[in-house]
C-alpha cells in the first residue's frame, strides 16, 4: 500500500526566528554611524514607500541558516522595489526572494576579519549587488560591486573628490567632517549628485531654527530702521 506523502514543513515566520542576540554593537560611535547613516536616508526620503532600509537586524536567507540560528546581521542594508513598513528581521522567503541592493558593514578590531571574508562571500553568494566598509575611527572606507558572472566583488573605484557612487540607490557615500553628539569627526553620509550631505532630522531642525533666527533678525532691523527714519 502506498504511503501518503508528508507535508513538508512550512519555513518559520519571522516572529518564530530569534531577532536579537543579545550583542549591542562594537562601541557608542559605531551605533551612532548606523543611526547616520539609516536616519538620513529616511529623512531624505520620507515621501517614498519603495524602500526599505535596516541596521543591526538580523538577515534570514534559508531554512538551514534559521534552523542553526547562524545569525547574519548587516550593520546596514537596504532593499529597493519594496514596500515600507516595520520588520523584525529580514526574512528572504517573506519577501519574495528579495536581498539587499546594499550592505554596510563598520568595521572593528574584532569583527574586520569575518567582514572581509566570511561575510563578504555570503552576501556574494546571495547577489547584494554593492558591499560598503567603513571604520568610524580610522575612517578606512572602501566599496565593492558584484561581478555576477564571476559571483565576486570588484573594488569601485572613487572619483576625484574621493566619493564612491552606490549605483543601486544613485547617491554617493563619502566620509564627510561633522559635529555629531558632540564629536568632530568625519563620519560616513550619503551624499546626493551635486554633493549636498543628506541631513538628519536634527541637522535639518538646527538649520531650520537658524534661518528662522535670521530672518526674525532682518526682520527687527528693517523694523528699527523703519522706526528710526519716522523719527527722523
Amino acid at each position: 500500500m502506498t504511503q501518503p506523502l508528508a507535508s513538508p514543513t512550512p519555513p518559520p515566520r519571522s516572529d518564530e526566528l530569534v531577532c536579537d542576540d543579545g550583542e549591542p554593537m562594537e562601541t557608542a560611535r559605531h551605533r551612532q554611524q548606523m543611526v547616520v547613516l539609516i536616519e538620513s536616508l529616511e529623512h531624505a526620503w520620507q515621501h517614498r514607500d519603495d524602500f526599505y532600509v535596516g541596521g543591526n537586524m538580523f538577515l534570514y536567507f534559508s531554512e538551514t541558516q534559521a534552523r542553526h540560528n547562524d545569525f547574519r546581521g548587516p550593520d546596514v542594508f537596504v532593499v529597493m522595489n519594496t514596500d515600507r513598513r516595520e520588520r523584525r528581521a529580514w526574512v528572504v522567503w517573506e519577501e519574495n526572494g528579495q536581498v539587499p541592493d546594499v550592505v554596510i558593514e563598520l568595521l572593528s578590531d574584532k569583527t574586520e576579519h569575518i567582514d572581509r571574508g566570511e561575510k563578504m562571500q555570503v552576501y556574494a553568494r546571495l547577489r547584494v549587488g554593492e558591499y560598503f566598509l567603513f571604520d568610524p575611527f580610522s575612517s578606512v572606507f572602501e566599496g565593492y560591486e558584484l561581478d555576477v558572472l564571476q559571483g565576486q566583488y570588484k573594488k569601485k573605484m572613487p572619483n576625484d573628490r574621493g566619493w564612491l557612487r552606490c549605483e543601486r540607490l544613485r547617491l554617493y557615500l563619502a566620509p564627510a567632517r561633522s559635529s555629531l553628539w558632540k564629536v568632530e569627526a568625519p563620519w560616513l553620509r550619503w551624499l546626493d549628485d551635486r554633493g549636498r550631505v543628506l541631513p538628519m532630522p536634527s541637522e535639518s531642525a538646527e538649520a531650520e531654527a537658524q534661518r528662522a533666527d535670521a530672518e526674525a533678525e532682518r526682520a527687527n532691523r528693517l523694523a528699527a530702521e523703519i522706526e528710526a527714519l519716522k523719527r527722523r
